[in-house]
């Protein structure tokens, strides 16, 4: 299926680079001269990383982009993008697979076929009462799956390699764009609780047992909800945990 008659949403810039070393650096580079939120994608970068500093490889073909903008509003909200860019993902992708066969890991990730298809990458300016600038970055293999991925609980598939599908990473660009957008127009008119319910539609293992690894244990319970801030809640022999930031494993 082609996406090519899809339209730019209005209100948004973009700016395409051959080769830069990350979109996000570069994103953070031209942020405090934003006018209004751009998207900056590149063919090729140098120094692509993943969340918690790891490498993330970005084979030719593949879609590496950012969005970068000033979202305004309480800082809690700015991290609510993750599950715009969670579900806009899957919607795009959605248009080229069957949409059984994807799937949302929590935090920030897209299983295709039990592979990891995309990752989503937030980092942002600012302080506890303000950001400056929020940059999402967005990895999708939508050619190749990077090879000699090391430690991977969810090895690395790419859509082209799962699907037949062939997608430029403009054409991708172009309706993931415009489904982000509608993502923010959910979230202004109805709130996050929306943009939740939706992401709890497609969530990977919801109702499974689960393990969320963070910086200091490891805990196993239910994966019962996304709570209204967008933490994992675990049900566990102590009751209700809510977790923040953990790596999650099944």
């Amino acid at each position: 299926m082609s996406t090519e008659g899809t339209l730019w949403p209005e209100g948004y810039d973009r700016i395409i680079f051959d080769r830069v070393d990350s979109t996000n650096a570069q994103a953070a580079r031209i942020a405090g001269d934003l006018k209004r939120p751009t998207w900056i994608m590149a063919r090729q970068q140098t120094a692509a990383r993943g969340r918690r500093g790891k490498t993330w490889a970005n084979p030719d073909g593949n879609l590496a982009a950012t969005l970068v903008m000033k979202p305004g509003g309480p800082v809690a909200d700015a991290a609510y993008r993750s599950f715009f860019a969670a579900n806009a993902l899957y919607e795009t992708l959605a248009l080229y697979v069957d949409r059984t066969r994807l799937s949302l890991k929590w935090p920030n990730d897209v299983l295709l076929n039990g592979g990891k298809v995309a990752g989503i990458l937030l980092e942002s300016a600012g302080n506890s009462e303000a950001v400056s600038w929020l940059a999402v970055g967005i990895g999708v293999n939508l050619q190749h799956a990077p090879k000699n991925v090391q430690d991977a609980s969810f090895p690395p598939v790419a859509l082209f390699e799962e699907s037949g599908q062939s997608v430029t990473p403009d054409e991708f660009l172009n309706a993931l764009a415009a489904n982000f957008a509608t993502e923010e127009a959910i979230f202004s008119k109805m709130g996050f609780e929306v943009i939740r319910e939706n992401w709890l539609r497609h969530a990977a293992r919801l109702g499974e047992v689960i393990t969320a690894r963070t910086s200091q244990e490891e805990i196993t319970g239910i994966f019962q909800t996304i709570d209204a801030f967008g933490n994992l809640i675990l049900k566990t022999a102590k009751g209700p945990i809510a977790i923040a930031a953990a790596d999650v494993y099944f």
